[in-house]
Order: structure tokens, then sequence, then C-alpha cells
């Protein structure tokens, strides 16, 4: 997530730059990333009560930061070079490699078998294990906010992006097959988020509006789901993220609500509809479609939101996950202030989310408050940095070059991508041999 901006226009130099720059979860949510203009940190999410930083690096101004699920492979892109991507393995202190493209990176998407990197327009998707160059999407409709997506199941690898600048047309693009599967008008307006389930069967989007939230099959691209956030004012939705079960999706925006939908399917009664009292208005409403005008038969055939947080933070830009922390359900949501909240989810009964506790990742001291009335004091544990700790590589890096591919395979007009530097050995991404190592080819 890339948060609001902080910094003054020009002419106002004394006003004091953001602390924050970024934060993502990874692709489990069982860490979060934190880019800062002084350097990253990544924080173990194993407990409610403690957030433990478990490693920080002194990078300068960092605005993407991702993590590969658990393992020790780390990408980082600094705003003091915006065209490069650097890729650690942190727990050894050790650059694998790093690419520098044409254009600003404006996001990077990991899964255990892809690196996905995206420009303005442009995408260009690489193997993870040796980091080669796969295939590059070319002559996109530009897409400034580097908006797309990527599943991280490997026997179902997509990526989504848009497929329009006015619209929100949607690309699914096969990322083992390198082909697209699908186009999907999702929306009337641009796209603002765009998040898969964990099995890659469902996509859930949202437009620049804010209002509207929909879910597709996939590959099908088939309505499932539509949601109403609001109706009183557009908004900028920042994220959107599945439970694991993809039963419940959470969506955060640039407003002080985080909502929570519930995708699960009511069984029919006898009459062969579900029972409820949005089902009787449903019917009431279906009689009535063909006296009343379109759009409002739309508004009344969404569903509304299942749960809801309320954030007390003034910072509203957030970005938010749905987890499992000791086995119960938790919402996650990280604000642009540098503050992470922790709440219970009823998942049979949804209302308003119970606060249980919320982290600062500012504190020199580290701080922890649970809940809404009571505070405590926790220190947030982090090691020595990686300037006074890592040892350096016992060897120079090797350069080398790899050409740019256009999609239908040919050479993009003898572009290459410089400055492609090996570590000097193969790296192992996890302590535990939990993922492959890297391949490194001389």
């Amino acid at each position: 997530m890339e948060t609001a901006e902080g910094a003054g226009a020009a002419g106002e130099a004394d006003e004091p730059r953001p602390r924050f720059g970024c934060a993502s979860f990874n692709q489990d949510s069982t860490s979060l990333a934190v880019g800062t203009r002084t350097g990253y940190k990544i924080f173990s999410l194993s407990t409610v009560e403690k957030l433990e930083c478990i490693y920080e690096n002194e990078v300068p101004d960092v605005f993407i930061v991702e993590r590969l699920f658990s393992s020790s492979l780390v990408v980082v892109v600094s705003s003091a070079t915006p065209q490069r991507m650097n890729i650690y393995h942190f727990k050894k202190g050790t650059e694998i490699c790093n690419y520098s493209y044409s254009s600003n990176i404006l996001s990077v998407k990991l899964n255990r078998q892809w690196l996905v990197v995206c420009l303005e327009e442009s995408i260009y998707i690489h193997n993870i294990k040796d980091m080669k160059l796969i295939q590059t999407l070319v002559n996109m409709p530009p897409n400034p906010s580097g908006l797309c997506a990527l599943s991280i199941n490997n026997s179902n690898s997509f990526l989504a992006y848009p497929g329009s600048a006015t619209t929100g047309e949607i690309v699914v693009y096969g990322a083992n097959t390198l082909s697209t599967v699908a186009v999907i008008s999702a929306h009337d307006a641009p796209l603002a988020a765009l998040t898969f389930n964990t099995s890659a069967t469902k996509l859930a989007s949202a437009s620049e509006r804010g209002t509207v939230i929909r879910v597709f099959s996939i590959p099908e691209g088939l309505r499932l789901f539509e949601f109403r956030r609001g109706m009183k004012r557009y908004v900028s939705i920042r994220s959107l993220s599945f439970s694991l079960d993809a039963l419940f999706l959470c969506a955060s925006s640039n407003t002080e609500t985080v909502h929570i939908f519930r995708l699960e399917q009511l069984e029919p009664t006898e009459g062969g509809e579900a029972d409820t009292w949005t089902s009787y208005v449903g019917r009431m409403f279906s009689a009535a479609s063909s006296y009343l005008p379109a759009q409002v038969c739309d508004v009344m055939s969404q569903d509304r939101a299942f749960a809801t947080v309320h954030l007390s933070s003034s910072a509203h830009s957030s970005v938010c996950t749905l987890v499992s922390i000791q086995k119960l359900p938790r919402l996650l949501v990280v604000t642009a202030d540098g503050q992470l909240f922790i709440y219970n989810v009823d998942l049979q009964d949804g209302g308003e989310c119970e606060l249980l506790s919320k982290h600062n990742f500012f504190d020199d001291h580290g701080s922890s408050e649970k809940g809404s009335e009571s505070a405590g004091s926790e220190q947030t544990i982090c090691p020595p940095s990686y300037a006074a700790t890592a040892a350096l590589p016992a060897s120079r890096p090797i350069t080398a070059t790899l050409t740019g591919y256009s999609e239908d395979g040919g050479a993009k007009r003898g572009e290459v991508i410089p400055e492609h530097e090996f570590a000097s050995g193969p790296v192992c991404l996890d302590d535990e041999n939990e993922f492959p190592p890297v391949s490194i080819q001389r």
C-alpha cells in the first residue's frame, strides 16, 4: 500500500517530510513490512499483544517493500532510485540481484513462481527462482498508480491489471500460460483496487468512485457478488482483501470506515429463496422492477457490509487484511500515520468490530495499547540494524544484462534491462528450507 503523500509543494520546504512511505502484508498475512524515509522494518504478526520487529534496514526513502511469504527474500524500491529494484536475502544481509527499468517502478507483486514489476505502461514478469525475465506486457493503457494483482496459488497463477484508462475493464492474464484468459467489464469508472482470493477462483474489484465492490469468478469472469460500500460520497478504495476461506472480503479507503462483506450464499427455503429480510425486500423490488428505474433496481440488489470498523486514527488512508491469529479471526488495519490496529471479528453476528490492540511503528520505545479504553505499554522489540550487524558479501557481485522481450516473443527494439547483478552464489530464501533456493546462473 502506498500511503497518502505528506510532503508540501514547492516553496514549502519547512514542512517536515512524511515518516511513513508504505506498508504491505506478505502473501499469507503472517508478517508486515513497513517502509519509511529512514529504512524499512519487518514485523511478525503471530500475536495480538506484541508487535515483534524481526528485521530492520537503513535503506533511505523506501516506498515499496514486499516479502515473499515467510522466506528471507524481500524486494525493496527506494525513491532515491525509483527505477531500480533490489532483491535481498535479509537474514544473511546479502543482495541476490537488482534490476533497473526504463521508467519508475510503481508496484511489485510476488508469489512462489513469479515476480511481477509494474510500470506505468508495461509489466515485467520474472521467474522468481532465477530472476530471468519471462514476459513483458507492453503498450498498455496508462496505469499511473501501478494497479495490479497477482494470485498466490501455484496451479492457478493469474495476473489482473486495468485494460482501460477510462473504464473499469480488467484483463486477467494467465501467468502459467502467458496468455490472456479473460477481459471483464467490471465498472464504468477506472479501477482503483484489485485482489484475488487464495485459491485464485475469485477476483474482487472497486472503481475510483469507491461506492460499489464486485466479485467475479476466475477464469470465467462471471459476476458473483456486488456490495455497496456507501451512497453519500465517492471515496478512494485503498485495499481489498479476502479471508483465507474466501467467505469474507474487507475494504479500506481514505475515510475512517473499514467494511467487511460476507460472500456466503444463504440456503434457499422451500419457496426457492433465502428466508431473510433482505430476500423479502428483494422479492418486493423484483416484483416492482418493471416500474422502477434500472439504477434504483441495481442499488436495491446490492448487499451491505456485514461488519464495520470506525478508525480512531486521524490518518484514514489504510491497508487492511483478514487473518487468523492464535486460531481466532482478526481484522488488521494499518494507517498512514504509522499505526497498526487489530480488531476482533464476530463471524456470526457481524456489526461493529471490537478493538483489541494498537501498535505504533515509530515510537522510539515501542508501544502497545490494549482495547479502546485501557492502555498498557509493551516494548516493540527490534534487533540491531543491518548496518551494525550484517557481514559484507565475500566478493563483488557479477554484472550481466538481459534482453527485454515483447509479448510476441521478439526483441523489444533492442532494449536491455541494464544492471542485472547477481550474488556471488546460490542463496537459500529461508533458513528452514521452506522454499527452494535461488538458482543463480553465471
